[in-house]
């Protein structure tokens, strides 16, 4: 019988497959409002040897590159790793809680958006820990607080009456932890890290209306999920819904803004 995490583990490999261009073209740039936050709590600076975890497009390392840092990135996704290293990132294939590095590798780690998207967060956090040096850094983005822009998406599935598939994966319970800033901390702190915490940022996302609806109409994220698992005529639905309530988020331009909130991690390899 396959378990609450591999089933878990299954579907996010699922998801992201074949998806690396339409994730490019939509949530790709909300992920990398918090990319900067993201290398300074890791400490990053030149010289430096980092790992970036679950690099997807490419964001934080290349970022990390510019600061005259050495990077090496990996994902669990092949065709994020493709996408990544055609922007010049050093990137392999690795499907966390295994890396293909040896014990005390690198002087600082980075995952931006990752932790929410692995079955064992904790083994995840203590193979990270293995393959950094004594001293060094740990810093992860998560969602935790509030994304208007998902919520916006929710609203619409659920107006147009979208039923969630009975199959959307779920963290195991045991597996799971407090989604909060002093939650987050503890996380951290209860795997070994010194100067654990966390805090939260927030910033204005900028997209497209038909930019913002592209990225879950392709399937990614459990909205996503639960539009692609609707029949067409559902689909349609959730989509003019959509586009109604977008202008409660519209600029004068017609772009919108939409209020995001994330948890921002760190902590010291003792």
């Amino acid at each position: 019988m396959t378990s609450a995490t591999e089933a878990f583990d299954a579907a996010e490999r699922e998801m992201w497959g074949g998806r690396a261009e339409a994730y490019a073209g939509s949530f790709a740039r909300l992920c990398a409002h918090p990319v900067e936050a993201l290398l300074d709590a890791a400490g990053v600076a030149p010289g430096a040897y980092v790992l970036d975890v679950g690099t997807g497009t490419g964001a934080a390392a290349l970022a990390a590159q510019g600061r005259g840092a050495r990077v090496v990135a990996v994902d669990a996704d092949a065709g994020m790793v493709e996408a990544a290293r055609a922007r010049g990132v050093d990137a392999r294939i690795a499907v966390l809680p295994e890396l293909p590095f040896p014990a005390d590798e690198f002087d600082a780690a980075v995952g931006n958006f990752v932790l929410n998207h692995v079955g064992r967060p904790r083994a995840a956090l203590a193979e990270v820990q293995r393959v950094l040096r004594s001293g060094g850094r740990v810093a992860l983005t998560l969602w935790g607080g509030r994304n208007a822009g998902m919520e916006l998406l929710g609203r619409a599935c659920e107006a147009a009456g979208a039923v969630p598939p009975e199959w959307l994966p779920r963290l195991d319970p045991g597996e799971d932890f407090d989604r909060t800033a002093e939650g987050v901390a503890r996380l951290l702190a209860d795997a070994g890290l010194g100067e654990a915490r966390c805090v939260e940022v927030g910033w204005e996302h900028r997209a497209g209306v038909e930019e913002w609806w592209s990225g879950a109409a392709a399937g990614i994220g459990n909205v996503g999920r639960v539009i692609t698992a609707q029949d067409p005529e559902t689909v349609v639905r959730i989509k003019q819904v959509y586009e109604r309530l977008s202008a409660e988020f519209a600029d004068l331009q017609g772009q919108l803004v939409l209020p995001c909130t994330a948890l921002l991690a760190s902590g010291r390899l003792s």
